[in-house]
């Protein structure tokens, strides 16, 4: 069993630990480009840079987490995430400002949900997966959280002023990294099978894989692009400033209830059919965004819409794991399949910022309405090959 204690101090330091590193872009990024008379690219590749990063560490971070357990890695994270605030805040140059965003990269990955998860599912095994959507109901409200609050202390402080707060509330989720137990559940009790038909020979557990690398990469894709513009892509369409900004944190409430609507009456969905709700969504959203610039409630319930479809996304990157592959190699075969998600989601800050620059806000929308309605596809797919035995 997982204590409910292990499951509380997890969710609050992914609020924490998204809102100042991976949504720090999203609302610090034009202030930078502004201030250093950098051009979008060139700003929004310091956090392309990070998600690199993220991908080459991380089959090592889900082996170690396997062996040692996740909390001497998600220690070290939040003080590597600190250092790395420090560093951007303190950035006059180029080197500096991209060496901060690389050491951000490696704590993302020490201290994020694939962390949290892994470190999950090896002290619970088959128990996780209520933990795992209960710690992602928290983590929904960091861009709901952290993008107001970044706003506001920059207001204040300036940008530089904003991210150097934000290095010591990285540092107040050690103590909540600390209470992660170093236990793993007991394979001799019950060890995870699949409840799906089981890829029992090579072909068939690649096609899972392949399906399952290609939902979370499409799902990582838009989650970064959308995380590093969807206020510039509000603002574009034809919203003042400060109310795409607030309109954005829908997202965030969109996110933590569609998890929460999981948490409390989803306990009878099977991880494929929960997967496939969460494709479904995506689609609408992006082609109801089309309609920000005319309609306020346009640009609500696509932000409301893209936060609950992407929210579902999220807790099934951590459950279909423990239904498709053998949970007692959770943390280093994640790792690895997760690999490709990290390395093209580095791309999409910058091809969000080509694509808004050649061809609008309303073209990256119509871009990313194609890239759901692939991720559409591939869900569909794995449904239909992997569904549960009656």
């Amino acid at each position: 069993m997982i204590a409910r204690r292990t499951v509380v101090c997890l969710g609050f330091s992914q609020i924490v630990c998204w809102g100042v590193s991976y949504y720090l872009i999203g609302i610090f990024g034009e202030m930078i480009a502004a201030e250093m008379n950098w051009s979008r690219p060139l700003v929004y590749g310091g956090f392309s840079a990070a998600l690199v990063v993220m991908g080459l560490t991380s089959p090592l971070t889900g082996s170690v987490i396997d062996r040692h357990g996740g909390k001497r890695v998600m220690v070290a994270g939040s003080v590597l995430t600190a250092l790395a605030c420090a560093m951007l805040a303190a950035a006059t140059s180029i080197a500096v400002y991209y060496a901060a965003w690389l050491c951000l990269g490696v704590a993302m990955r020490m201290t994020l949900y694939e962390a949290a998860f892994a470190s999950l599912a090896r002290i619970g095994g088959p128990q996780a997966r209520r933990p795992i959507a209960q710690v992602t109901l928290f983590g929904g409200l960091a861009s709901t959280t952290f993008w107001p609050l970044g706003q506001a202390l920059a207001d204040v402080l300036g940008w530089r002023g904003a991210v150097l707060v934000y290095a010591g509330f990285a540092l107040l989720t050690v103590p909540l990294h600390l209470a992660i137990p170093d236990t793993r559940f007991d394979t001799r009790d019950r060890i995870a099978r699949p409840s799906v038909p089981a890829p029992s020979f090579r072909g068939q557990a690649l096609l899972a894989a392949s399906l399952y690398a290609t939902i979370t990469t499409l799902a990582s894709f838009l989650n970064s692009g959308m995380s590093a513009h969807m206020i510039p892509i509000l603002a574009g369409l034809g919203l003042a400033a400060s109310a795409s900004v607030w309109i954005a944190t829908l997202r965030g409430v969109g996110q933590s209830l569609s998890r929460l609507t999981d948490v409390l009456f989803g306990g009878g969905l099977h991880p494929l059919q929960l997967n496939l709700i969460a494709a479904l969504i995506l689609p609408f959203a992006f082609a109801i965004g089309l309609l920000s610039g005319d309609w306020l409630i346009a640009a609500m319930a696509f932000a409301f819409g893209y936060g609950a479809g992407n929210g579902i996304a999220t807790i099934t990157r951590g459950t279909l794991p423990l239904v498709l592959f053998d949970i007692r190699s959770y943390g280093a075969l994640t790792g690895r399949l997760l690999v490709p998600s990290f390395l093209l989601a580095a791309l999409a800050p910058m091809g969000y910022a080509f694509v808004i620059e050649r061809f609008g806000e309303s073209g990256a929308l119509v871009f990313s309405f194609i890239l759901a309605a692939l991720l559409l596809a591939a869900s569909l797919a794995l449904h239909a090959l992997f569904r549960p035995r009656d």
